[in-house]
């Protein structure tokens, strides 16, 4: 197929659409296919980002969630096998859990609950890591594996259910900004131009660059610093309201890029509140709210 770009998914309405502006390409491929169940292409680089990755999707089918990780993982491992392609796996920074360290580097094995409403991610995208390794180690597979940390930008879901996409609707909406928690807990925001950046330099790397390696933005903030930027930049009058927190929901999300910077040249670039003005923008178009969005401060 060349050049060709191969996009393999059991979509969902909000995949297509995001794809749309693709279809007159001549040289992007869209497939229908369950990633649970195998499949052959005969490609150069391989791109595995299958998996529900918010909250409330991999907990609306937890068993779903862990076999698209697991046997989704195996399947494109064997594509690999079969044609000699290399393949860049997005595992999460979720594998490192409710961290006792931080930054989160590479190194770190991670405190995560086998059991609890979350490890079917937690857990389905470790053990997706330990194929991605024993492929290599066994059938000398060319495979790469990027650790994503959060990432936000435009073309997210409104009901995606992750704290930016939750907070800049709900403000733009003008209803309470919910927060689960004290707000104390602290995330790392990248923006999604960033994030590809890596994805693609990681793909064009030497062979020796296996990682795993961070892929993320270093700078912290806690999710009330967020709810409180989100609120000024779009002007909204919302509220604050505080619920119970979520069932081993992290304390603490910030990655040590030192390796990708090292290995890659890879750094993110945008800022926080540059970013969200480029996704409140989204958002204001999408949900038509253009007489509140962006009445606030000036970025």
């Amino acid at each position: 197929m060349g050049h060709s770009v191969v996009c393999l998914d059991n979509f969902s309405t909000g995949r297509r659409e995001n794809l749309s502006h693709l279809s007159e390409i001549s040289r992007f491929h869209i497939v229908e296919h369950d990633v649970r169940k195998p499949f052959l292409f005969d490609v150069d680089v391989i791109f595995n980002f299958a998996s529900p990755a918010s909250p409330p999707d991999y907990q609306a089918d937890p068993v779903g969630t862990l076999m698209t990780n697991v046997l989704g993982a195996m399947n494109v491992l064997e594509n690999a096998r079969a044609t000699g392609a290399t393949v860049v796996q997005s595992s999460t920074s979720e594998v490192y859990g409710d961290p006792l360290h931080s930054p989160q580097r590479e190194s770190y094995f991670g405190n995560v609950n086998p059991i609890g409403p979350r490890a079917c991610y937690d857990e389905g995208k470790r053990s997706a890591e330990t194929l991605f390794f024993d492929y290599h180690r066994t059938y000398g597979v060319k495979t790469k594996v990027a650790r994503i940390f959060n990432t936000y930008g435009p073309r997210m879901r409104p009901d995606d259910g992750r704290v930016i996409s939750n907070f800049v609707v709900q403000a733009l909406l003008g209803k309470d900004l919910t927060i689960y928690g004290d707000g104390q807990q602290t995330r790392s925001f990248c923006y999604v131009d960033d994030l590809i950046e890596g994805f693609i330099r990681l793909s064009i790397s030497d062979d020796k660059c296996i990682g795993p390696i961070n892929l993320g933005n270093p700078g912290e903030f806690t999710v009330l610093e967020l709810a409180e930027m989100v609120l000024s930049m779009t002007g909204s009058r919302s509220s604050i309201v505080h619920r119970a927190a979520a069932v081993d929901d992290p304390r603490q999300r910030r990655p040590d890029i030192s390796q990708a910077m090292a290995e890659l040249g890879w750094e993110p670039k945008v800022a926080l509140r540059e970013g969200l003005h480029r996704a409140i923008a989204y958002f204001d178009r999408r949900l038509g709210t253009s007489d509140l969005a962006m009445a606030g401060e000036a970025v």
